[in-house]
């Protein structure tokens, strides 16, 4: 539970952590567009180089962000062995009743591997390196103009921002529960998978209930001050400086170098 880090504030004074919050979310949207449209191993090599250069820039350390990728451990195990055994190719490597291992299929898999691992690394930094609180002004500002069709813009931004700032709490309090039941006796280490989920089970009743109290303390407190939704004020007013433009100039090359690649270059199977 102590590798989840996606969800948590890393506190630092760089270039990353000084941008506007729009920026940054407009950053991320475009990356995550620029991953998904590349097709070559030379266009995710550029999404490649640019999330480097930016992470070197955030100050972020290198261990923080490959924590969220133990998360996902699973999930890019389980989608390399679908497109890995059950890609159709030409060129047969190795075959065994269903399975059949081709060439393509083994080039497929790394590359959508390449791909989810920049996807989470990319959004792991953006919250690394931006508060909760900058980040749900960020998005309220970004989604303004839906106000016009009176859209609940701030209670939307502010709903994110309190689930991203529960992930690193509820993981803590996981934690807690877990080492108090291994207290008493508890084993989550050994056995099957059934016998895992099951001693999983009774962690589940009292993480709910700490759930629940949390969200109900919070409610009472935002109470007590006040809080009336769309008519807080803001103590810092979010501007655009000469980071954000190197920023959206460094983004808009990465989209063109994709999209001239993905034109010119010929896709990876």
């Amino acid at each position: 539970m102590n590798d989840v880090s996606f969800g948590q504030y890393y506190p630092a004074s760089s270039f990353i952590h000084k941008c506007d919050p729009r920026t940054k979310i407009l950053f991320l949207i475009a990356f995550i567009v620029a991953v998904f449209i590349s097709d070559t191993f030379y266009a995710l090599g550029a999404c490649a180089f640019l999330f480097v250069l930016v992470a070197a820039f955030s100050k972020v350390p290198v261990k923080s962000l490959l924590k969220s990728v133990k998360a996902i451990l699973f999930l890019l195990a389980f989608t390399a062995f679908l497109n890995l055994f059950f890609y159709s190719g030409k060129t047969v490597l190795a075959s065994w009743w269903i399975f059949t291992i081709t060439k393509e299929g083994l080039i497929y898999a790394a590359f959508l591997a390449v791909r989810l691992f920049l996807l989470v690394l990319a959004s792991t930094l953006l919250t690394l390196t931006t508060s909760p609180v900058s980040l749900t002004d960020g998005i309220e500002s970004l989604l303004y103009p839906l106000k016009l069709i009176r859209f609940p813009v701030h209670e939307l931004a502010l709903i994110m921002s309190i689930a991203l700032r529960f992930i690193p709490i509820l993981t803590d309090e996981t934690s807690r529960i877990m080492n108090a039941q291994k207290a008493r006796g508890a084993d989550f280490e050994t056995g099957g998978l059934i016998k895992r989920v099951k001693a999983v089970l009774p962690v589940l009743i009292p993480l709910i209930i700490s759930a629940v109290r949390r969200a109900d303390e919070l409610g009472d407190a935002m109470d007590a001050r006040c809080y009336s939704g769309g008519k807080r004020t803001k103590y810092k007013k979010l501007t655009f400086a000469w980071r954000d433009l190197i920023a959206f100039l460094l983004v808009a090359l990465l989209v063109t170098g994709v999209i001239l690649l993905k034109v010119y270059l010929p896709a990876v199977v």
